[in-house]
């Protein structure tokens, strides 16, 4: 009686060992020259947007000093720093919560170390603006990210970017949006320390990077329970 030879499947297995496990995440690909451009162009709209309303802010609620300008950010021996600019009657939008009011910061977004000297806070803050500028702008050419990411990326870059030229151009940041309140609450005060359109986009940006960051999560995690079903389910048919 007549047997076929038997059929080695060796190869066909390996081939499976080295296929790439369909669960896992696809690599990267760089985004077009369009999404690029375009990309720049909403941080260069952007950064335009808060470098108008600080330029709208020193123009409409400030007026120049009269007198000797005191050092810039510079505290005297009780601790305080004079303005260099004098400050106008503010602007009220909400009666009692919101009003703009012209504001020089000596720190970073919301006021973070504006006790610092001068040199600490133009080496920090100058080198952590370009650095993640030129990082953002890197993951994002190299598509990294999902449709979170992208959108982020202009609103970081341009914050940074207006935050940085005015420590350069001024050696302080122009604020003016200004909420308050008339009861102390706690953790917080009567206050929100006063920021500008460029802290708005920065933190807008951090708020998308975070979604970005969870629903990858949660793929990776789908990806996970599928492989270890597939697992089980190699093993119940191997036991078969």
């Amino acid at each position: 009686m007549l047997t076929s030879p038997p059929v080695n499947d060796a190869p066909e297995k390996a081939s499976k060992a080295d296929a790439p496990d369909a669960l896992d995440p696809p690599a990267p690909t760089p985004r077009s020259h369009v999404a690029l451009a375009i990309c720049l162009a909403a941080t260069a709209a952007l950064l335009a947007l808060d470098l108008g309303t600080k330029a709208w802010a020193l123009d409409t609620l400030s007026t120049e000093r009269l007198g000797e300008t005191p050092p810039v950010c510079e505290p005297d021996d009780r601790g305080y720093m004079a303005m260099q600019r004098g400050r106008d009657e503010p602007i009220v939008l909400v009666e009692n919560w919101l009003e703009l009011r012209y504001a020089e910061n000596c720190g970073a977004a919301f006021g973070l170390l504006r006790g610092a000297s001068q040199g600490v806070r133009h080496t920090v803050f100058g080198t952590a603006a370009i650095l993640a500028s030129l990082a953002l702008l890197f993951m994002f050419w190299r598509g990294r990210g999902k449709k979170w990411f992208a959108w982020a990326v202009p609103f970081i870059v341009s914050g940074a970017i207006g935050n940085l030229v005015d420590r350069l151009r001024l050696g302080y940041v122009v604020d003016f949006i200004r909420f308050h309140w008339r009861r102390e609450v706690p953790f917080l005060g009567s206050e929100w320390p006063t920021f500008n359109i460029a802290d708005v986009t920065i933190t807008l940006g951090v708020i998308l990077l975070l979604i970005d960051g969870w629903i990858e999560g949660r793929e990776e995690k789908a990806r996970e329970r599928a492989a270890k079903a597939r697992a089980e389910e190699a093993g119940e048919a191997a036991e078969a």
